[in-house]
C-alpha cells in the first residue's frame, strides 16, 4: 500500500470516528466503561413502579426504576443501586455513600423532598382544609429556602469526597398537577397551584446547590409536562393503595420521565 493511500485511509477513519462521536454513536462504549452508583430516595429507588427486588426490602428498589433501566441499556463496568424509599439527605450521607469509591465515574441522586416533609405535606393537603394545606406547603417552602441548602451542601460535599472523579447528576422532582385539568374532585385549584410552586422552589434550590458543587442538575418537569395528575395521562400515582405509591412515578414516569432526563446528561 502506498504512503498516500495509507494517509487517505487514515484520514477517512479519523473522519468516520469523529462523525460517530458527534452523532452519539460512540456513547455506548464510553458508558460500558462507567462505574455507576445510584443514590437517593424513593424517586430513584422506583417506589410506585412495582417489580421490587427482594434484596431491597423496605427500600423498594424497582427493576423499572431509571437507574436499573439505564444500566440495562448501557451495560456499565459496574453498577451499585443503593437508593432507598424514605431517604433524606442525612440518611443518604450516612447509609449509602459507602457504595462510592475513588473508581466511581458516574453518580445519580435524588434527595431533599423528605427533608422538607413531603409525605406530611401531601397528607395535610388531602385530609385537611385548603388553608391548612397552603400553610403546610409554605412551611415546607421556608425549610427549602433556609435549612435545606446547608443539608444539600453537606451531602454533595461528602459525595465529592468519596468519588472525586465522578460525574454527579442531581435529578429533580416533577410538578404534580396539570392546572385546569381533568380532575373534578380532590384538591382545589389553589392547593394544586401551591404544591406545583413549591416543587419549582425545591428544584431551584437543588439546581443552585448542585451547580455550586460542580454537579449537573437535570430537572424532570419538562418530561412530565402533559403527564401530571389531572392531565388525563398521568405518569404519577394519585392517592393509591398501597399508600406508599401515592404521588410517586409509575413505571411510565420512570421510563418516560426520569430515564430521559438522566440519559441526556449522563
Amino acid at each position: 500500500m502506498s504512503a498516500s493511500l495509507r494517509s487517505l485511509r487514515a484520514s477517512l477513519l479519523a473522519l468516520t470516528m469523529g462523525a460517530a462521536a458527534v452523532l452519539g454513536l460512540a456513547q455506548p462504549a464510553a458508558a460500558a466503561g462507567d462505574h455507576y452508583v445510584a443514590l437517593g430516595d424513593s424517586y430513584s429507588s422506583g417506589v410506585g413502579a412495582g417489580s421490587y427486588t427482594s434484596e431491597s426490602g423496605d427500600c423498594k428498589r424497582s427493576t423499572k426504576a431509571y437507574p436499573q433501566l439505564w444500566k440495562d441499556a448501557n451495560a456499565p463496568a459496574s453498577f451499585k443501586f443503593v437508593a432507598c424509599s424514605g431517604a433524606t439527605t442525612t440518611s443518604v450521607a450516612g447509609g449509602q455513600l459507602s457504595a462510592l469509591a475513588s473508581s466511581t465515574t458516574l453518580v445519580s441522586v435524588t434527595a431533599g423532598g423528605n427533608d422538607v416533609g413531603f409525605a406530611d405535606v401531601m397528607q395535610t393537603c388531602v385530609l385537611q382544609s385548603e388553608a391548612n394545606c397552603v400553610n403546610r406547603v409554605n412551611t415546607a417552602v421556608s425549610q427549602m429556602q433556609n435549612s435545606l441548602p446547608g443539608k444539600l451542601d453537606s451531602l454533595y460535599g461528602n459525595i465529592r469526597a468519596r468519588a472525586p472523579q465522578a460525574h454527579v447528576v442531581v435529578l429533580g422532582y416533577p410538578r404534580f398537577y396539570k392546572l385546569s385539568g381533568t380532575c373534578i374532585a380532590g384538591l382545589t385549584e389553589t392547593e394544586r397551584r401551591t404544591i406545583n410552586n413549591a416543587s419549582d422552589v425545591l428544584n431551584g434550590v437543588m439546581a443552585k446547590r448542585a451547580a455550586n458543587a460542580g454537579f449537573t442538575f437535570s430537572g424532570v418537569a419538562d418530561e412530565f409536562t402533559g403527564h401530571e395528575l389531572c392531565s388525563g395521562d398521568a405518569w404519577l400515582h394519585s392517592v393509591s393503595v398501597p399508600i406508599i405509591n401515592s404521588y410517586h412515578p409509575k413505571a411510565a414516569g420512570q421510563s418516560g420521565g426520569y430515564l430521559p432526563a438522566f440519559r441526556s446528561v449522563a
